[in-house]
C-alpha cells in the first residue's frame, strides 16, 4: 500500500454527496428526552440503621450509591452495617430512567459526555441502569443556547453513552445475524466478549493519504485515511457487533462503528452508503458500507479508526504490513 505524507484537513463544508442508508430507528438518544430534574445533594453524613442497603441510603439521600461507595471505600458487594457513618459526596445527581442514553443526559444539561465519565468512573460497557443516580459535573443548568454550545457529538460519546439503559435485571438484546431487521432504538445491544478472529484486516485496499496523529496544520487525526475510488466496498476489519450506523457525526459523514469485544472498536467513515443496521452481527471480511466523499472529504475516501477502550491507537501498527 503506498503511503503519501499527511494532507491538511479540507474546510468544514456541507456534504456534497447524500448518505443512503437501510430503513433504521433513529438513535437512542432523539427517541427518549430527558428532562433536566436532578436532585441537588448538600454535602453530609448518614448513620446506617438496621434494615438500610447501600441503594436504600441511596433513595433515601439522593446520591448516587456509586459515588457513596467510592467517598466511603466500600467493596463489592458494598455491604453496610447498623450504626456505620457514611459520608454522603455532595452534587447534582441525576436519576436514570428508561430508554435514557448517557448522551441525551449530558445534552440535557450541556455538560461533556467526556466530563460524566470520569466524575462517575464509568468503564466498558457503558450502559447505565435505570434508578442509578449519576453524578452531574458542573453547576447549575445552563440555558438552552448554552448547552448546545456546550455538548458535541464524537465518536467518544457514541461508544461510551449511546446505548439506552437496562432495567435493573434486564439483560442486552443479543445482536441479530442479518440486516433484515432492525433493531428498537431503546434496545441496549449487548457488545462480543472478546476480540476473536485472528487480528485486523484492512477495511479497504487504497493509496493512504493522512496518517495518524497530528497533521502540518496542528490538527489531530484519530485514525487513518485511505483513497479509493467511489462506491469501494468497505469491510469489517474483524468479527464484531455494529454498535452505530448513521452521519450524526458531519465530519466524518456516512458512519459506521463496531464494537469487538476486548473493549476495542473500530470506526469506518465518510461512506456513501450504509449497508448494515445497527445491534448486526458481522464477520471480518464482511462488506459493512460503500467508499463515497461524505463529511468534509474533498475525494473518495474511507476514514478508520481503532480504539483500545476510549483511546485511539495508530491502525497501522494493527494492521498487516501488507
Amino acid at each position: 500500500m503506498e503511503r503519501s505524507p499527511d494532507r491538511p484537513a479540507p474546510p468544514a463544508r456541507m456534504e456534497a454527496e447524500t448518505v443512503t442508508q437501510l430503513p433504521a430507528p433513529p438513535p437512542a438518544w432523539q427517541v427518549r428526552p430527558v428532562v433536566a430534574d436532578a436532585r441537588i445533594v448538600t454535602p453530609g453524613s448518614y448513620v446506617v440503621r438496621a434494615g438500610d442497603s447501600l441503594r436504600s441510603i441511596a433513595d433515601s439521600t439522593g446520591a448516587g450509591s456509586e459515588a457513596i461507595a467510592r467517598a466511603n471505600h466500600l467493596a463489592p458487594p458494598y455491604l453496610v452495617r447498623p450504626g456505620q457513618r457514611l459520608t454522603i459526596p455532595g452534587g447534582r445527581y441525576h436519576l436514570v430512567r428508561a430508554g435514557e442514553t448517557g448522551i441525551a443526559i449530558a445534552r440535557a444539561y450541556g455538560v461533556p459526555w467526556s466530563g460524566m465519565v470520569g466524575a462517575n468512573q464509568l468503564s466498558e460497557p457503558y450502559i447505565l441502569r435505570v434508578g442509578q443516580r449519576i453524578l452531574i459535573p458542573g453547576g447549575a443548568t445552563p440555558t438552552a443556547a448554552e448547552r448546545a454550545a456546550a455538548f458535541r457529538l464524537d465518536i467518544d460519546a457514541i461508544v461510551t453513552g449511546g446505548e439506552p439503559a437496562l432495567a435493573a435485571n434486564q439483560k442486552p438484546t443479543p445482536p441479530i445475524a442479518t440486516s433484515a431487521r432492525a433493531l428498537p432504538a431503546t434496545a441496549a445491544v449487548a457488545p462480543p466478549r472478546a476480540l476473536t478472529g485472528g487480528g485486523f484486516a484492512w477495511p479497504v485496499r487504497g493509496t493512504l493519504i493522512r496518517r495518524f496523529g497530528p497533521g502540518a496544520s496542528g490538527e489531530r487525526n484519530d485514525g487513518i485515511k485511505i483513497g479509493v475510488p467511489l462506491g469501494t466496498p468497505i469491510r469489517a476489519a474483524a468479527d464484531g457487533v455494529v454498535a452505530y450506523v448513521g452521519s450524526e457525526v458531519p465530519a466524518l459523514g456516512g458512519l459506521v462503528i463496531v464494537k469487538h469485544g476486548s473493549d476495542v472498536t473500530t470506526v469506518y467513515g465518510h461512506a456513501s452508503q450504509l449497508l448494515v443496521q445497527r445491534g448486526q452481527s458481522v464477520k471480518r471480511g464482511q462488506s459493512i458500507a460503500l467508499s463515497g466523499s461524505t463529511g468534509f472529504a474533498d475525494r473518495p475516501e474511507v476514514h478508520f479508526e481503532i480504539r483500545q477502550g476510549r483511546t485511539p491507537v495508530d491502525p497501522l501498527s494493527r494492521l498487516p504490513a501488507s
